[in-house]
């Protein structure tokens, strides 16, 4: 039964359910968030229903702790959700914990002003490579409290590589040492909207005080103000205030402050003035370590080394795309009761790793092949037929017949004219050599690899 109140309770509900929508996309809300009703409001306590047993507890496994943090931010005096089997009329509950898992304390408190912080996003579920190095050290040293040479702390790169994680982990970070610190986050977009709503309810004091009071303020994608001249000029002495009273600051974009466009030059001057730390697309090595690290606290998913390099190899976008592909398989194998090998993950990742094929060139098959084989390019392509030239030109050959869609006097055209017998030959000399010959066979492997790459 609802309680009084329930017009409000559903208001709340939307807006969150937009929020989900926006936060994890089209697809997964799609799958699994769309389908939740709000079923009762009850004191301190949500109550949502599912259609199925399955999606119930994947729901309260995957999303549970967001939605209880959502509803929090919306109504402080919420502390928990509790997900439901919602049949017809009948409604029967999911088991529950002993004892339902409380809203933390910093959680739960609604922020005064921004957005909550996202309880996975910590330093410790932060995998750490080459690629993000710079930017995860610059957000520890933000995040210690003590004196840094740096303010403000500039993070850029494109979209799903970790810079909205690394704010909200320096966010934990500073509230764990200063309980009492005053941490602000919130979107471009957001700063944008709330500035222009206060300045149409002419209170644009209030928000001035509740930004330049921060002791750490996040700007999340500041490209979004672009073009924006009321907002720059608002945000531009917001950044001029934090420094000034020695308060943090950190702003991130997908871009770097030079190729910011639309943005006011002083703005600019002021983010290059502190400390420009760039997040690259993460290498195969740092792919592969966040989808172990996140095999970690997936204890119940049993994922093979081949599907997790598989994976690691195909899925180079971003991160969050990466993370998703894995929860993916592992929820379609739950949910068809099959186990996880490479022609299962193919199949359920079809449409994502056709968006993510790359067209292989011959080009770049013969300039990898005379590199590996420490030859020149120019041999490779010559009439020479010695040895140390011949078979990595026929490895060239095959790899360009196996790799490409072009036909056999295509390829042998792009070799020194050869005839398209010629290309025939080396294919199949090379399936059979591969059949006896371990380290061909091995090399062949690791070429792929690297053109694959």
């Amino acid at each position: 039964m609802f309680l009084s109140g329930t017009d409000s309770a559903e208001s709340i509900w939307q807006t969150i359910r937009a929020h989900l929508r926006a936060e994890y996309g089209t697809r997964t809300y799609d799958s699994w968030l769309k389908p939740l009703a709000l079923v009762s409001v009850d004191a301190d306590t949500v109550t949502l229903g599912s259609p199925t047993h399955f999606t119930a507890d994947w729901i309260r496994n995957h999303f549970a702790e967001r939605l209880r943090l959502l509803w929090a931010a919306q109504s402080a005096a919420i502390q928990h959700v509790r997900i439901v089997v919602e049949n017809g009329l009948r409604t029967a509950a999911v088991p529950e914990p002993e004892q339902p898992v409380a809203v933390p304390a910093a959680v739960r408190e609604a922020p005064a002003f921004g957005v909550a912080l996202e309880p996975r996003y910590t330093f410790d579920s932060f995998v750490v490579g080459k690629a993000n190095e710079l930017a995860y050290n610059a957000a520890r040293t933000v995040a210690e409290g003590g004196p840094i040479d740096f303010n403000p702390l500039f993070l850029h790169g494109t979209t799903g590589l970790g810079k909205t994680h690394l704010m909200h982990a320096i966010g934990w970070q500073i509230r764990s040492a200063m309980p009492g610190a005053k941490v602000v986050y919130m979107s471009a977009e957001k700063f944008m909207v709330e500035f222009v709503s206060a300045m149409r309810d002419k209170d644009t004091l209030s928000f001035k005080q509740k930004l330049r009071t921060a002791d750490l303020l996040m700007i999340d994608d500041v490209q979004f103000i672009a073009g924006k001249d009321s907002t720059q000029e608002e945000f531009f002495h917001t950044m001029n205030e934090i420094i000034s009273a020695g308060k943090r600051l950190v702003i991130t974009a997908d871009r770097s402050p030079q190729n910011l466009e639309g943005i006011e030059n002083r703005i600019l001057s002021r983010l290059a003035w502190g400390l420009v730390a760039d997040i690259n697309p993460a290498d195969y090595e740092l792919r592969l370590s966040i989808l172990l690290e996140k095999m970690k606290r997936m204890p119940g998913a049993t994922v093979g080394e081949d599907v997790i390099d598989f994976l690691a190899r195909k899925i180079t976008s971003n991160v969050r795309e990466l993370e998703g592909a894995l929860n993916r398989i592992v929820a379609y194998s739950t949910l068809v009761g099959k186990p996880i090998d490479l022609d299962f993950a193919r199949q359920v990742l079809a449409d994502v790793l056709k968006a993510h094929d790359r067209k292989v060139t011959i080009d770049e098959i013969q300039r990898k092949v005379a590199d590996y084989y420490a030859i020149k390019l120019s041999d490779l392509l010559s009439a020479r037929r010695a040895r140390e030239v011949a078979r990595p030109r026929q490895v060239a050959m095959f790899l360009a017949k196996r790799l490409t869609p072009r036909s056999l006097p295509d390829i042998g055209r792009r070799f020194g004219g050869r005839d398209h017998t010629t290309v025939m030959h080396a294919v199949k000399r090379i399936e059979e050599l591969r059949a006896d010959d371990s380290e061909l066979d091995a090399d062949i492997t690791r070429l792929t690899r690297i053109i694959d790459a």
